[in-house]
């Protein structure tokens, strides 16, 4: 019997020691979970990015050292989007977030606030200098500025810069890969800069007004010479009313304005209200087609990355209004 006894208390010392093993790799295992760096099996810097304009630039300055995910797709409107719990797993696994900031992504700074306590979180406008950022009339909740600032290659290059530093200081190891990386993109900016200024000069200068269905494109039109107009506010929760509808209306026809356009996230109901409004009074106004905004075209496509969609909206309103 005693012999029995030994035996069984050196198994229960023995099963005792496997669990103890176990739960220690396990609590190891989750730690290491939290911790930020290369986390991806590949070794990758794993990013996920709001908008697919920042998914674009991490894209661009990270190479082949980091994996990107884009929350927003073609034809989504961050003013209006709400994370999912799949968006959420996406934020929460990645080593670095990149935003918009500006209040352009209203409905997702509290998931911000409670990510930045374990990882960098980071909006890529946040280098711009005030002075150059344009106020918001009907700014509610404490967004007081225009989060459009895409729209101004210029100052688009600044989130460039942010990216580029963000990943230097979370992988220094490829420090000098980053900044050849984003030296070519920044090159590449100033190009599409100078194209942008190139061909909005070649329509007449009276006719250079852009109407669309609500007010996005303010830094683009200080930046490349347009009047800008929109039936909506700066968000696109901003309401509008038959006044609004009339009123625009009625500067279309006072002014000849020939074409108007619609956005690729946002409903065209609005607009086209205005052009029948126009119609009605004896003034032909046509949709001068259709531009990206608050969101890049599909993957795979030209206007699926952040030059080829500036180079399609240019190309658009030259077209239309030339």
């Amino acid at each position: 019997m005693k012999r029995t006894s030994k035996v069984n208390s050196a198994v229960r010392r023995f099963v005792m020691t496997i669990i103890f093993l176990s739960l220690a790799a396990l609590t190891l295992a989750a730690c290491g979970g939290e911790q930020s760096g290369t986390t991806s099996g590949d070794g990758k810097l794993t990013i996920t990015a709001t908008t697919g304009m920042i998914a674009d630039i991490a894209a661009v300055v990270g190479g082949d050292r980091v994996a990107v995910t884009g929350l927003m797709g073609p034809g989504i409107d961050p003013h209006l989007y709400k994370a999912s719990q799949g968006d959420v797993k996406k934020l929460d696994g990645a080593d670095i977030i990149f935003y918009n900031g500006l209040h352009l992504e209203g409905k997702m700074g509290e998931i911000f606030e409670k990510l930045e306590k374990g990882k960098p979180v980071v909006a890529v406008s946040k280098d711009i200098d005030e002075s150059k950022l344009h106020g918001d009339p009907n700014a509610k909740g404490g967004a007081t500025h225009d989060p459009h600032i895409w729209f101004n290659v210029q100052l688009w290059m600044s989130a460039v810069e942010v990216v580029r530093d963000t990943l230097k200081e979370q992988d220094a190891e490829n420090a000098d890969y980053y900044e050849s990386r984003a030296a070519d993109y920044l090159t590449e900016l100033s190009e599409l800069d100078g194209y942008a200024r190139e061909q909005i000069a070649l329509i007449p200068e009276k006719s250079r007004i852009l109407v669309t269905a609500h007010d996005a494109f303010g830094y683009f039109g200080e930046a490349y010479g347009l009047k800008v107009l929109g039936l909506q506010g700066m968000n696109t929760m901003s309401e509008y009313g038959s006044k609004d509808v009339s009123e625009l209306r009625d500067f279309l026809v006072d002014n000849g304005i020939k074409a108007v356009f619609i956005e690729s996230s946002v409903s065209s109901k609005s607009i086209e209200s205005v052009i029948e409004g126009a119609k009605k009074l004896g003034h032909e106004v046509v949709i001068g087609g259709q531009l990206f905004s608050d969101a890049m075209g599909d993957p795979g496509t030209v206007e699926g990355t952040y030059i080829g969609m500036v180079k399609h909206n240019v190309d658009t309103i030259v077209a239309a209004l030339k």
